[in-house]
């Protein structure tokens, strides 16, 4: 199991989990979703207490990878493998994010739980 917070300019929003390859999920931190003026992280992940849970790395996040001849860049740098789209999130969406949104490891989770 490998996990990411996601982060709002700066701010802890929740948690997005990869239990393998075909099994993940995201959440909204309780802080987060009891604040009335804080925002949905996006439109097809409405502000809920509810988890979201699908079969592939949610749309949102697959699109701010890299692509092409960036991400080939990328995974042989980092020695991704590029079709770890997990991975590659939790290894590129740290900083310098074209929107407002980063994507840090947890550190706090091993990845064989």
């Amino acid at each position: 199991m490998r996990k990411g917070k996601v982060y709002r300019n700066g701010e802890l929003v929740g948690y997005i989990i990869e239990r393998d390859r075909k099994n993940y999920t995201f959440s909204y931190d309780a802080a987060w979703y009891a604040d009335p003026n804080k925002p949905a992280v996006s439109l097809t992940l409405p502000k809920t207490q509810k988890e979201y849970h699908s079969e592939y790395l949610f749309p949102f996040f697959f699109n701010m990878l890299s692509e092409g001849v960036n991400k080939r860049l990328q995974s042989t740098v980092l020695r991704i493998d590029e079709a770890d789209h997990f991975g590659l999130l939790l290894a590129t969406a740290q900083a310098d994010t074209i929107g407002a949104i980063t994507v840090t490891p947890d550190e706090t989770v091993k990845e064989d739980e």
